[in-house]
C-alpha cells in the first residue's frame, strides 16, 4: 500500500470544519490503496472537541503526534490572568472571542485588549501563531521519514504554518509535495483587516509565493480560488471540493412539525442577515400561523451581534439555541430542517470561498437560502444542483419571495429539495478522484526518477 504523509493541524478530538476534510480522505484512502500517515500537534489549543469524530480514523492510519509551542502563556501575561479577550482574538477568525465577538478581526470596533492581540497575532507570528512548529517539526519528520519512508506529502491548510514544513521536508527528502488550501492565504476576506506592519506583509506574501511555487501541486477547494492561485503560478492547480460523508447522514429524523429555518455551524456578526429577520418579522406580525409554526435553530457558537438582531425583529420567542454540537447532531439538525440558511461573511473578498457545510447542506435534501453574493462561488454551486437560491443581503423581495415559496409547500407538505448532481460531491468519491491524483503525481514523480 503506497503511503501519503498529511501535515495538518486539525485533527480529532478537534471539532469544527477544519478537522473534517482530510479526517474525511484519511478514511476513505486506504480503500483506494493509500494508507494515511498523519502528523498533528499533541497539544494543541483547538476552539471546539468532538470526540465523536475519533470514530472515522480508519485503523490503518499511522497517526504521529509531536508538541507545539503556542503563544498562550505570553498572551496571558500580556492580557493578564482575569483577560476576558480569548487568545482565539490572537490566532483566528473563526474562534470564539471573547466579549461575544466569533471574528474579532472582521469586527469593525476592537476593543484596546484586542487591537494589541491582533497587532501580536499579525506580526510577531508570520505567517500565523503555529510557525514556532515549523522547525520542531521538520527535524522530527525528517528523522520519521528516514526510517519510515513514504510517497508523497501533503500539507493542509490554514494555518499556514504548515505548508513551510511541507515545502522544508520536500527539499530535503526530494518527494513530491501537495499543497492544500482549504481557504485563500492572503486573498483571504479578513487578511486586509490584520494590523500588519509593511515588512510582516512582504513576509507573508513572499512565504505564500514560495509555497506556491515549489509544491508539485497546488490543491484547492473551489473553481474561484483556483483562479486566483493560478494568476500567482505556474504550479498545476486543482480543484477537489469540500463535501459530505454519505454514512453520517444514514439517521432517521422524527417531524417537529414546525417550520424549521436551520443554521449549524459559526455564525459571525459579519454575516447577520439582518433583512432575512426582518422579512421573518413581517410575516410573524401579518400571519399568526406563521408565527406559532416559525422555529429558528441555531447549531453552534452563534455572535453577540445575531442575538441582538434577532431581539430588535422581536424574534426571541422563535429561536430554539442549541449551542454548539458534536458534528452527528448538527447533521440531524439538517436533516431536520424545512429551510437551511447559510448566510455569508458581508465582504466582497468572500466570493471565492464555499463554505464546507454548504455540501452537507446539499447531502440532507433541504431547501436552501443562500445570502451573500449572487455571482460568487456558493451561487453558482446552488444554481447548477437547484438546491436552493443566493439573494443578495439587501434583496429584501427575493429573500421574502423564496420564504413564502417554501411555508406554502411546508402548508400542503410537498416541501422538498429537487437537487442533482449532489452525489458527486460525497466523501467517497471526491477521495477517488484525491487517489488518483495522487497516483499520478507518483507516477510522474517515479517517470523522472528514472530518467
Amino acid at each position: 500500500m503506497k503511503k501519503v504523509l498529511v501535515i495538518t493541524y486539525y485533527w480529532p478530538p478537534s471539532g469544527g470544519s477544519g478537522v473534517q476534510r482530510w479526517l474525511k480522505f484519511c478514511k476513505y484512502l486506504p480503500s483506494s490503496g493509500w494508507q494515511p500517515v498523519v502528523y498533528a500537534p499533541l497539544n494543541p489549543e483547538y476552539n471546539s472537541i468532538d470526540k465523536s469524530l475519533e470514530a472515522d480514523i480508519p485503523r490503518e492510519a499511522v497517526v504521529l503526534k509531536h508538541r507545539i509551542n503556542e503563544p498562550y502563556a505570553l498572551y496571558r501575561r500580556l492580557m493578564g490572568k482575569g483577560s476576558s479577550t480569548s487568545i482565539d482574538a490572537l490566532t483566528s477568525d473563526k474562534a470564539t472571542a471573547g466579549e461575544g465577538d466569533i471574528n474579532p478581526i472582521s469586527k469593525g470596533h476592537k476593543s484596546l485588549r484586542q487591537r494589541i492581540s491582533l497587532f501580536i497575532r499579525a506580526n510577531c507570528f508570520v505567517p500565523d501563531p503555529r510557525c514556532l512548529w515549523v522547525w520542531p517539526s521538520v527535524r522530527f519528520l525528517k528523522k520519521y521519514l528516514s526510517e519510515n519512508p513514504v510517497d508523497v506529502i501533503v500539507t493542509t491548510g490554514p494555518p499556514h504554518s504548515v505548508h513551510l514544513i511541507g515545502r522544508r521536508l520536500s527539499k530535503i527528502t526530494g518527494l513530491p509535495w501537495v499543497a492544500d488550501f482549504r481557504d485563500p492565504w492572503t486573498k483571504m476576506y479578513y487578511y486586509k483587516n490584520l494590523p500588519l506592519m509593511r515588512w510582516a506583509d512582504a513576509k507573508q506574501r513572499r512565504q505564500e509565493n514560495m509555497v506556491l511555487k515549489d509544491a508539485t501541486k497546488v490543491l484547492t477547494v473551489t473553481p474561484l480560488m483556483k483562479a486566483d492561485f493560478s494568476a500567482m503560478t505556474d504550479t498545476p492547480i486543482e480543484v477537489i471540493t469540500n463535501g459530505y460523508d454519505e454514512e453520517d447522514f444514514d439517521q432517521i429524523v422524527e417531524d417537529t412539525g414546525f417550520f424549521n429555518l436551520t443554521h449549524t455551524g459559526l455564525f459571525s456578526s459579519d454575516g447577520d442577515p439582518v433583512v432575512l429577520w426582518k422579512v421573518l418579522e413581517g410575516k410573524c406580525r401579518k400571519d399568526p400561523e406563521f408565527k406559532k409554526s416559525l422555529r429558528i435553530r441555531l447549531a453552534g457558537k452563534t455572535d453577540e451581534g445575531i442575538w441582538k438582531s434577532l431581539e430588535r425583529a422581536d424574534l426571541e420567542e422563535n429561536v430554539v439555541d442549541l449551542g454548539y454540537q458534536s458534528h452527528i447532531h448538527a447533521v440531524r439538525e439538517q436533516l431536520g430542517a424545512s429551510l437551511l440558511i447559510l448566510p455569508l461573511r458581508q465582504d466582497p473578498d468572500y466570493r471565492p470561498i464555499l463554505p464546507g457545510k454548504v455540501f452537507e447542506y446539499l447531502a440532507a435534501r433541504r431547501p436552501i437560502l443562500g445570502i451573500g453574493q449572487e455571482d460568487g462561488a456558493m451561487a453558482m454551486l446552488l444554481k447548477e444542483t437547484g438546491a436552493g437560491v443566493v439573494c443578495d443581503w439587501n434583496n429584501e423581495k427575493a429573500i421574502s419571495d423564496y420564504i413564502d415559496d417554501c411555508w406554502n409547500k411546508f402548508k400542503s407538505d410537498t416541501l422538498d429539495c429537487d437537487s442533482v448532481g449532489v452525489e458527486r460531491f460525497s466523501r467517497r468519491n471526491l477521495t477517488l478522484r484525491l487517489a488518483s491524483m495522487l497516483d499520478s503525481i507518483i507516477e510522474d514523480y517515479e517517470q523522472k526518477t528514472d530518467e
